[in-house]
């Protein structure tokens, strides 16, 4: 076995062994080329093999190397935005179709892990917090209306009671659920793909995808090879950048970054989040944070609008966890890293066909560890000839970034400063 090389990370020192796949060579053939290495290419991979297709994944450099492998890894319920807001933007019939799905993508990450024997620290429990009373009204709002529209319960949490859970004055109340949780993202992808590989998937390394052809028969380009296919699957997200610009106009890729404490030991780790759940609040530039397997916080936040990671970053974000754990404040950090979110501007996954033989999936918008999965789930479904679970994503709606590749992100800051006083307001 050989280590793949990844952005330093603590998932990337604490990663299983990996036999790194070939690059490239010459002309290949397949039924289906899955473009990206990430759990949604691993998991259309892994299910279409089951389904009987000669499959070949190919990645641009390891797997696992963009934001699945180095993500805040919280498998969560629902989407980035609140499904009554989707029922306006999709109507009522799709939005529970939505709603439904959204929650088989949370029981399909933990039946994989079972069924493939995953060791990814899988733990139970996720919470919503609130650190403000409107944010309180909003959660007990929103429980309302999963409980009476989607038969959907959770537990509001509030002031004394949630503090027995989470040691922090910060927050003031959550919505909590126990059949969410949290993982190692990059051992859980790692797993898809082994998986992967052992139902048939060829598995190709460092080998960028340089351009495409639709017709008259897809295929995609290395700088050492092609691969000619029946069909074609573009699962690189932000990763993507412009292999297809139609594509790239509909996501904006935004950096958020985490950090890793030194080890806590396991009853200081305990006096900080006491049932090990995972925690994100809901301000619009968010805090998100958990325990890893050997009691480290893995905090994350900040957000950023370029590749480049922050000069300042170890003390912008030990400033930030400082405001949720003050205990912490002398606290060695260990490990920091970042990475690209795809945002769709709707805030919903972008799922789709660029031809009757291309298929795609992207826009997760934080929420993908669960919905990547899905996606490769129903990619493979669609494949198959059984699209009607597919086509509810792709029936959503969605437009480009306005203002073209020059004024989108100036507008985008724009956005970010007027939520992020709304936060402080």
């Amino acid at each position: 076995m050989t280590r793949a090389t990844h952005t330093h990370s603590y998932y990337a020192a604490t990663a299983q062994p990996w036999d790194t796949g070939p690059r490239v060579a010459g002309d290949i053939e397949c039924d289906v080329c899955v473009v990206g290495g990430g759990i949604t290419g691993c998991s259309s991979a892994l299910h279409l093999a089951e389904r009987g297709y000669d499959v070949v994944l190919v990645e641009g450099n390891s797997i696992g190397w963009g934001a699945s492998g180095r993500s805040g890894a919280q498998v969560i319920f629902g989407f980035a935005r609140d499904i009554d807001r989707i029922a306006r933007l999709v109507g009522a019939e799709d939005a529970r179709r939505l709603w439904d799905l959204a929650l088989e993508g949370v029981q399909l990450v933990k039946a994989l892990i079972a069924k493939h024997g995953i060791a990814c620290d899988w733990r139970a429990g996720q919470i919503h917090v609130a650190i403000k009373e409107r944010q309180r009204v909003e959660l007990r709002e929103y429980q309302r209306l999963l409980a009476n529209t989607y038969d959907y319960s959770l537990d509001l949490v509030e002031d004394d009671d949630l503090h027995t859970l989470l040691h922090s004055a910060r927050y003031i109340a959550g919505l909590y659920d126990g059949r969410s949780g949290h993982l190692h993202p990059l051992n859980y992808t790692l797993g898809l793909a082994a998986a992967a590989r052992r139902a048939g998937v060829r598995v190709f390394e460092n080998s960028r995808v340089e351009r495409y052809t639709a017709s008259p028969t897809p295929m995609v380009m290395t700088a050492t090879g092609r691969i000619k296919a029946r069909q074609v699957v573009f699962a690189g997200n932000a990763y993507l950048a412009n292999l297809v610009p139609s594509l790239a106009r509909k996501i904006m890729p935004v950096g958020t970054y985490i950090v890793a404490t030194e080890p806590l030991g396991e009853a200081r780790a305990k006096s900080l989040i006491g049932n090990d759940m995972a925690v994100t609040d809901i301000n619009y530039v968010l805090d998100y944070f958990r325990l890893s397997s050997d009691h480290r916080l893995l905090f994350g936040g900040r957000v950023s609008y370029t590749a480049r990671t922050p000069r300042d970053l170890i003390a912008t974000m030990r400033a930030r966890m400082k405001r949720v754990f003050p205990q912490l404040d002398a606290t060695q950090i260990d490990h920091a890293w970042g990475g690209l979110v795809d945002i769709s501007f709707n805030r919903l996954p972008h799922f789709g066909r660029l031809t009757r033989d291309i298929y795609f999936a992207q826009g997760f918008s934080g929420h993908g560890i669960a919905l990547t999965g899905l996606a490769g789930k129903l990619i493979a479904e669609a494949v198959a000839g059984a699209a009607e679970r597919f086509d509810v994503f792709a029936r959503i709606p969605h437009r480009d970034f306005p203002g073209g590749a020059l004024f989108r992100i100036p507008a985008l800051l724009l956005g970010t400063a007027y939520y992020r006083l709304r936060d402080l307001l």
